[in-house]
């Protein structure tokens, strides 16, 4: 079981990080900076909800740490990170009352605190607390991103089955 384990996590993490690494080649999808759909987001919302938590959270950060290395990156690890942890801790909370019929709810959710993360770790660094202004422009992005990729999660968690 430990080896099946790993095997599905390490191809869970491959596949986030291969999407993580074209949508990071892409050209911005907006003039505005930071806004992105997160598309390797579906693979941390599945696991989450279809895989447990422990395993999400590896995935999570095997994705952030190895994807800040890919891109060639590094600066931005700081801003990912704190954004994933108050996601994941956010749809950790959520996967106790939402049912399967509800992943995107969570996803959505989660993309708002990713993008306050994010934000909170630009004004530690910057000192400037006006960059809070750029809040609610990065939440209404974000949370349309979220809604996609929470409903690509949710079909993912309804078609794959998890661990039995």
């Amino acid at each position: 079981m430990r080896i099946q384990r790993l095997t599905r996590n390490a191809l869970l993490t491959g596949l986030a990080l291969i999407i993580f690494s074209i949508e990071a080649a892409l050209p911005a999808l907006s003039p505005v900076p930071g806004i992105k759909l997160g598309l390797s987001n579906i693979i941390t919302v599945y696991a989450m909800f279809a895989i447990g938590p422990r395993d999400a959270l590896a995935i999570l950060c095997a994705r952030i740490l190895l994807g800040a290395f890919v891109t060639g990156n590094v600066s931005t690890l700081m801003y990912s990170a704190a954004g994933g942890a108050l996601c994941y801790l956010v749809m950790l909370l959520l996967r106790r009352i939402l049912s399967s019929k509800q992943v995107w709810i969570a996803s959505v959710i989660g993309a708002a605190f990713h993008n306050l993360g994010q934000i909170l770790v630009a004004v530690a660094i910057t000192r400037t607390v006006g960059l809070f202004a750029y809040l609610p422009v990065l939440l209404a992005s974000g949370m349309i991103a979220g809604l996609f990729t929470g409903l690509c999660g949710q079909m993912l968690t309804s078609r794959l089955k998890g661990p039995s």
